[in-house]
């Protein structure tokens, strides 16, 4: 059985909410990725933020980067699965929530992080194009 470990991409970072976006921003850019989880002063996941957040969102909307905190942006808790969860079951959570990118947890730590390009890596083709359908429809 495929597991959502299998799947993600390892060694997830997470920014605190507190942190602005220009860190944020800097942080992606130094670990060329484009998304990371947001964790609360708890120490919880509260949310995700992605380099389009902060463009579209802050940049776009004429706001300063170094003013806005990842919390700011952050949208309620993240979508996560855990890491011992079948792929199937991963790729039904985000073609579901409609969302590219999906944290993978083990006791309640992120562990990973599956991405779209990820499952353009591991699944079949018609399966792939199932979940790229369901992501991208209108609707």
């Amino acid at each position: 059985m495929t597991t959502a470990r299998d799947l993600m991409t390892v060694d997830v970072r997470c920014v605190p909410a507190s942190e602005t976006l220009d860190r944020a921003a800097q942080l992606m850019r130094d670990l060329n990725i484009g998304a990371l989880p947001v964790r609360g002063s708890d120490g919880t996941l509260t949310g995700i933020v992605t380099d389009r957040d902060i463009v579209v969102k802050v940049l776009a909307a004429g706001k300063e980067a170094a003013e806005v905190t990842a919390g700011d942006l952050a949208d309620g808790r993240p979508r996560t699965v855990s890491a011992d969860a079948d792929a199937a079951e991963a790729v039904r959570v985000m073609s579901d929530a409609r969302i590219r990118r999906l944290v993978v947890v083990d006791d309640g730590e992120p562990v990973g992080v599956i991405t779209e390009a990820d499952l353009a890596r591991h699944l079949p083709a018609d399966q792939f194009a199932s979940f790229a359908s369901s992501v991208y429809a209108r609707g």
